[in-house]
């Protein structure tokens, strides 16, 4: 397991035990919602190569 992950888990671990389970969803929420926005920031600077691909390949 990378040192990453260990820091993630032992996080969310902490952030169980002091503030209960009501607050991990919300916090796996923004995280994904923030991470959707850094993927759609980064496709319009440097292009989708998904789109490319799909576009090379046609679908059945």
């Amino acid at each position: 397991m990378s040192d990453i992950a260990v820091v993630l888990i032992l996080i969310l671990a902490g952030l169980l035990l002091f503030r209960g389970p009501k607050i991990l969803p919300r916090l796996g929420a923004a995280l994904g919602h923030g991470v959707r926005e850094a993927r759609e920031a980064a496709d319009r600077k440097f292009g989708s190569s998904d789109d490319e691909d799909s576009a090379a390949q046609p679908r059945p």
